[in-house]
């Protein structure tokens, strides 16, 4: 892991990973927004969006695609983001949501949620993805890798991963015996078997394949 964020920073250095804002700001854009997602592929919990608006020509120390960092090194990101970002935004869609409907349309609603949330309208978002909500307050761009290419996006999924691990920690207090403080909802060897012994518990999607066929 830690050999992949040093050669991840190297490819980083050797482009300019804030060029797409940057040529929105210099276009005269000034609220550029990210919009990024975490939990999409869990057994257990919501999913959870965020968007996050830097401020113009600002590069906050720390920012990487938030699957290549440590829990620590997302940790601290969080704290740099909050404190020096322009906006940051939550919006989320539970475990009911995602069943009701489906993951991709909750996810596209926990991200409108995020954005409709802010207290600072966005000129233009950038969306990690290869889709967008629809009826979004803003121009929109989805960008298929977005958390490795996009500054904006990168900050998007370090608050978005760091507030869902925190709920399901949390959760873990009162379901000890599924580790949702472990493996926070995804589909390891532990999490089927505490499903198969026990079985699911109000906040399991049980929509998903994998709930069907053990609980």
């Amino acid at each position: 892991m830690h050999i992949e964020i040093k050669m991840y920073r190297k490819t980083l250095e050797e482009q300019d990973w804030l060029i797409r804002e940057k040529n929105l700001w210099n276009s005269g854009l000034s609220y550029v927004a990210g919009v990024d997602e975490a939990g999409r592929g869990c057994l257990a919990g919501p999913v959870v969006a965020a968007a996050v608006i830097l401020p113009p020509h600002t590069d906050i120390e720390g920012i990487y695609d938030s699957k290549l960092m440590t829990p620590k090194a997302r940790e601290q990101a969080y704290v740099n983001i909050i404190d020096q970002c322009h906006c940051v935004s939550i919006g989320a869609s539970s475990n009911r949501d995602i069943d009701r409907t489906n993951i991709l349309m909750a996810t596209m609603l926990a991200m409108k949620r995020a954005l409709n949330r802010m207290k600072i309208r966005p000129e233009y978002i950038l969306i990690d993805g290869n889709k967008c909500p629809d009826n979004l307050p803003a121009q929109s761009e989805a960008i298929i890798g977005g958390d490795r290419t996009s500054r904006s996006i990168a900050a998007a999924s370090i608050i978005a991963k760091v507030t869902r691990d925190r709920l399901m920690v949390n959760l873990s207090r009162f379901y000890q015996r599924y580790g949702f403080d472990k493996h926070k909802g995804y589909g390891t060897a532990q999490h089927i078997a505490a499903i198969k012994s026990y079985g699911a518990t109000p906040h399991h999607r049980l929509s998903f394949r994998p709930i069907k066929v053990v609980s």
